[in-house]
């Protein structure tokens, strides 16, 4: 139970705190933008010194590849276009549980916008229970419940990338509310193109005038295909919640690392050859990366050599930082709010985390920020969809139209979430299941552990 009355007092020091934090942040702003405006001076000469250096600074810094000083105004929107988007919840394993496993739910969204179409809320929720999904992290010395994690962010990619070549296809051949795949199931054609199939795997019909009317229908759907082949197929865009980058992974063994990245890569590849194209959507991003690069404006030595001229100075907060540390704890959003107008984009961005040097460079994470009307967001999207600049801008103003849709945050990101989650009813309910099924087996002595029943029930 929390005591409010003792923590009256330490609430007085945090206002005082923040209430001086204000006033730095707004001196921060102002020496951000005098370095802001250096560095677009000496842009070339920057991007060219980090490359060189790269491998002697010791802060992660990205790299801009159009000029500084541009600010690029995010078209309208088409009236149809389509939103696709997965989240991800799990429940964990607990040996205090009546079986050790767990649990891990894909929320799946598919929004249609002026196309007459049905949309999709469902999620996708699998158990993994056999030894080879419990322990088989433990040979990297990986905890169960941190691999579920990582599993679930394969999931999540996986769920998107089948959601996307479906759409895509659905779209093109103008199959009004064609059924989206579950793991156990496949595109539903109309009735003509199921008679098709059939007959394609040697079923005949049963009467010749069957075999007349599907001729008949065969046509009129050709027909229709052509008909529908010269409409301009609506842009779609996929979404997740949070970064691209997988900072995570850089602490992995390799075959851990590749466990996990590949069936990600796998699925974004699916994504570029169905060009759907890809977002991450970070809202409040703490991230530092485009602020670190104005560091090597505010390096006062020849070359950013941090290991030779700051070594052990690099930490934040410590009162003898490193020189070219003027603006921490500076975030790139709060910088990018002084810069852009709603319905503005940054310059495009290429994160230079090292992880990324394994995604390859069509999935190399490239990003940018977007003052959506009620903040600034980080927007981060892989080579391929940078390659493509119709692809990228059909992509940012279909993210802005989701803000503005979902009053400050996609909506088809909130309604992914609110499908994958798993609530404590939620939880109650699979355990129940559960352990239904394990005494329909016949299994005995199913049960919590009496640690576990003390704590839902107490005594004092």
């Amino acid at each position: 139970m929390l005591d409010l009355t003792q923590l009256t007092q330490q609430m007085q020091g945090i206002s005082q705190h923040l209430t001086q934090e204000a006033v730095a942040t707004r001196l921060r702003l102002e020496r951000s933008q005098t370095l802001l405006d250096k560095a677009y001076r000496q842009q070339a000469e920057l991007v060219m010194l980090q490359a060189q250096w790269r491998d002697r600074t010791t802060f992660t810094a990205a790299t801009p590849i159009e000029p500084l000083n541009l600010r690029v105004s995010i078209s309208t929107a088409p009236a149809a276009h389509t939103v696709i988007a997965t989240d991800g919840s799990q429940i964990a394993p607990s040996h205090h549980e009546i079986a050790y496993c767990y649990l891990i739910n894909i929320g799946r969204i598919v929004l249609h916008y002026g196309q007459s179409r049905h949309p999709l809320l469902d999620s996708l929720p699998e158990i993994f229970y056999r030894p080879e999904d419990l322990y088989l992290s433990r040979q990297w010395g990986i905890r169960t419940e941190e691999w579920m994690g990582y599993r679930r962010t394969v999931s999540e990619a996986i769920a998107i990338a089948e959601l996307g070549q479906h759409v895509k296809e659905s779209l093109e051949l103008r199959i009004p509310n064609a059924e989206l795949p579950t793991p156990n199931s496949e595109l539903r054609l109309p009735n003509s193109e199921l008679r098709s199939h059939s007959v394609s795997k040697g079923v005949t019909p049963n009467s010749e005038l069957q075999t007349h009317q599907m001729e008949l229908s065969d046509i009129q759907n050709s027909k229709l295909k052509t008909q529908n082949s010269k409409l301009p197929t609506p842009p779609t865009l996929a979404m997740v919640d949070g970064s691209l980058i997988y900072w995570f992974l850089e602490q992995l063994p390799a075959e851990a690392r590749n466990t996990i990245l590949q069936p990600i890569l796998e699925s974004w590849e699916q994504l570029r050859q169905s060009k759907v194209p890809l977002v991450g959507y970070l809202s409040a991003s703490r991230s530092g990366e485009a602020v670190n690069f104005l560091r090597l404006t505010a390096c006062p030595f020849e070359v950013p050599d941090c290991m030779t001229h700051c070594s052990g100075k690099n930490d934040v907060g410590q009162k003898n930082h490193a020189p070219c540390q003027v603006l921490e704890p500076l975030k790139d959003s709060a910088m990018w709010a002084m810069q852009l107008q709603p319905g503005q984009r940054s310059p495009i961005w290429r994160s230079s985390a090292s992880i990324l040097d394994l995604y390859g460079d069509q999935h190399r994470v490239y990003f940018c920020y977007v003052h959506v009307g009620t903040e600034v967001a980080r927007v981060e999207f892989p080579g391929w969809v940078l390659d493509d600049r119709t692809l990228l801008d059909d992509a940012l103003s279909l993210v802005l139209a989701q803000v503005q849709k979902g009053y400050g945050y996609p909506v088809a990101l909130a309604e992914a979430h609110n499908q994958a989650v798993v609530r404590g009813g939620d939880r109650t309910r699979f355990f129940a299941l559960l352990e239904q099924q394990m005494i329909r087996a016949g299994l005995q002595n199913v049960g919590v552990s009496y640690k576990e029943a003390r704590k839902r029930g107490s005594i004092a």
